[in-house]
């Protein structure tokens, strides 16, 4: 029977707007899943992350990390990345790190990571600049591969301790909190400097800039995963589940299959019998607190994706729905069942996102 994981980063809303966005909402479907549950736990997020807890949660189920004791604190996804964008062959050797272009913004106060997705950087734009850089990255040993327009791949063996954060995990927050640690993080920042100094007055900024887009002044360096010599798979390992995407930034588009980077419920329902199913359409809105469009966001999952898996699990095409909902400080797994929905005693309610 099919089991398919429904994840949700950002559905469980601050614990000041909870109550009144749970007021707000209208999902049906959401709240039965949720309400007649078979099993629930919330997990914390490690204090020292630097991702984010459904970020370290794909890379565990994905089986490109390790389940950690304590939490974990970093997602080696650059080389599934590598493979996903066609560049098998040199994810083979070396360590390599995921390099996405990005915009820096400077308030009053602090610099910050503005979100990438803004950047709306096309091919064009991206190869022009990385045409430019990547000779600079080149002359120091460290060879630079165009995956996609926002998703670059950096090999840098000697980079290999260096501590990265997510560009999730810093956006709008204080950028000195998150910059790279580690022995190798004042030659990390040398040629970052030196790359934003290129990219300052190059003529794709000045194009951008006149349409009304945010110069790509910068660059984010994640995800560093080393490759390993290859080893028969252990059979008491269980195989990853086929995972499914929707609205996701294009580092998470080449974790999926090209068949499953724009995935509908229907065909993850008529597909494996292991699924995971990561919609990304809440993490900009929560990211932002712009509440009315994470609502609207949340409803149109409720209707696009919780409604058709409750029919379906109703009318025995799944045996288990699982959810997982997340925040900065931690996820959410819920499981329901068929039996666990006939439970009517228990009234659908949205009671678990307010679950710290």
């Amino acid at each position: 029977m099919t089991d398919i994981t429904l994840a949700l980063p950002f559905a469980l809303p601050p614990a000041d707007m909870a109550p009144h966005l749970l007021r707000a909402l209208q999902v049906p479907a959401l709240a039965a899943l949720l309400g007649r549950h078979s099993r629930q736990q919330f997990h914390s997020a490690s204090e020292h992350s630097r991702v984010l807890p459904h970020e370290a949660w794909l890379a565990r189920t994905l089986h490109l990390a390790p389940a950690p004791v304590t939490g974990q604190t970093a997602a080696p996804l650059a080389l599934a990345c590598m493979r996903g964008c066609g560049l098998q062959a040199q994810a083979a050797e070396g360590h390599w790190l995921i390099l996405q272009p990005a915009h820096i913004q400077v308030s009053s106060t602090h610099p910050s990571l503005a979100d990438p997705r803004a950047l709306q950087l096309d091919e064009a734009d991206a190869r022009a600049l990385f045409d430019a850089a990547r000779p600079f990255f080149e002359e120091l040993g460290k060879p630079l591969l165009f995956g996609a327009p926002g998703l670059w791949f950096v090999r840098a063996d000697d980079w290999r301790d260096l501590s990265t954060a997510s560009p999730d995990t810093a956006v709008n927050q204080n950028l000195g909190d998150w910059l790279p640690e580690g022995e190798r993080a004042r030659d990390f920042r040398r040629l970052q400097n030196e790359i934003q100094m290129l990219w300052h007055a190059h003529p794709v900024n000045a194009a951008r800039e006149a349409r009304g887009l945010p110069a790509v002044n910068s660059y984010w360096c994640w995800g560093g995963a080393s490759a390993t010599p290859a080893t028969p798979a252990s059979s008491a390992r269980p195989a990853a589940p086929v995972l499914a995407v929707s609205g996701a930034p294009s580092w998470l588009q080449a974790l999926a299959a090209p068949a499953w980077r724009q995935a509908t419920v229907d065909q993850l329902i008529a597909g494996p019998q292991h699924g995971v199913a990561m919609v990304a359409d809440l993490i900009a809105p929560g990211q932002a607190s712009a509440w009315a469009e994470w609502i609207a966001a949340l409803q149109q999952i409720d209707r696009d994706w919780c409604a058709p898996l409750l029919a379906a699990l109703m009318a025995g095409q799944l045996g288990r729905v699982t959810l997982m909902l997340s925040h900065r400080e931690g996820w959410l797994e819920v499981s329901t069942t068929k039996m666990a929905q006939r439970k009517f005693w228990r009234q659908p309610n949205l009671n678990l996102l307010k679950q710290r």
